[in-house]
């Protein structure tokens, strides 16, 4: 159980009673329990390319947690999720789901993965469509899901909706419900970010089913790990002139890598990150957050992380 010096968390092991087993995300530590409970511990690890980066981020997963969080509570009424509790600014809490073993990627906007793609040429990505004559940072004319493989290490690959069917990774009828919710969420998280002047780009979301059989929302929402915002101030004269969006989400950090000759491809190296530029991706997603959100950010207390995660999740054990 480590903290690095600069207090940021990057990995624990932690044995809470009736703990069954422990898996290690890329960016999560996720404990399940006796009595169908799951404890999510949200580290400050940074992935990117599916790489996991050598630093992490002060605050990082505390900002994550919060953010899924309040988005948890402003979907529950379109999709029962997971949540119970988060009693530590790292950690959520909610109910052991099995998985569905792919993520519902929507996309507005001509952008990221499904911008690079469409540079080299192709124009169907996931077996959908994409217009010809469009130009990085387009709308679609409608929001198109684009699945992904949940791969348990190494890169996601990208798989269309037949064939998710036909392999039988997911039937017919609960992807068809997969689809609608990621629908419904997407348009409650765009409406969200006009509140906010903000554009939601393109998204991600995680389904699974709990004991009852029912699906739920699972892991994180509507975050700048798993969502790409741009400001909607000046978009249309950036669109116009075909310059950059100004964007909120971990794609400033892509770009970067990519600048550096980093795309996680095999034989490349991760490029070194000075301290100076870890603790300026820390200040960047402090101001995601806030943007976000529309709220200030309140650091807690990284001391001794470790020793408050663990006091957090045992009070609260205690009183279930």
């Amino acid at each position: 159980m480590t903290t690095s010096l600069n207090h940021s968390l990057n990995h624990c092991d932690f044995h809470f009673p009736g703990q069954l087993s422990h898996y290690k995300g890329k960016v999560r530590e996720v404990y399940q329990l006796e009595n169908n409970l799951l404890v999510m511990v949200a580290s400050d690890r940074l992935s990117a390319f599916d790489i996991i980066m050598p630093k992490g981020i002060p605050f990082k997963g505390q900002i994550l947690n919060q953010i899924a969080t309040k988005m948890m509570f402003a979907t529950n009424d379109i999709v029962p999720n997971w949540l119970t509790a988060t009693p530590d600014p790292n950690v959520s809490i909610g109910e052991c789901c099995d998985p569905f073993k792919v993520e519902m990627v929507i996309r507005g906007y001509l952008s990221g993965h499904a911008a690079r793609e469409y540079k080299v040429g192709k124009r169907s990505l996931c077996g959908v469509d994409m217009p010809e004559g469009m130009i990085e940072n387009d709308a679609f004319p409608t929001p198109i899901i684009t699945p992904s493989t949940k791969a348990d290490e190494g890169h996601d690959q990208d798989i269309s909706r037949e064939a998710i069917i036909e392999q039988g990774i997911v039937c017919e009828a609960d992807y068809l419900k997969l689809e609608q919710y990621t629908r419904a969420l997407f348009q409650r998280g765009t409406e969200i970010a006009q509140k906010r002047d903000l554009i939601l780009v393109d998204t991600k979301y995680e389904f699974g089913k709990n004991i009852h059989g029912e699906i739920v929302l699972i892991d994180e929402i509507h975050t700048p790990d798993s969502s790409r915002y741009f400001y909607a101030d000046g978009y249309a004269e950036r669109q116009a002139h075909a310059v950059p969006q100004k964007q909120l989400s971990k794609e400033f950090v892509r770009q970067w890598l990519i600048s550096k000759g980093f795309q996680g491809l095999d034989g490349q190296e991760v490029p070194f990150m000075s301290d100076k530029y870890i603790n300026s991706v820390s200040d960047r997603y402090i101001e995601l957050y806030e943007n976000i959100t529309g709220v200030s950010f309140v650091k807690a207390d990284t001391s001794n992380m470790i020793q408050r995660i663990e006091r957090n999740v045992l009070d609260f054990l205690n009183e279930v």
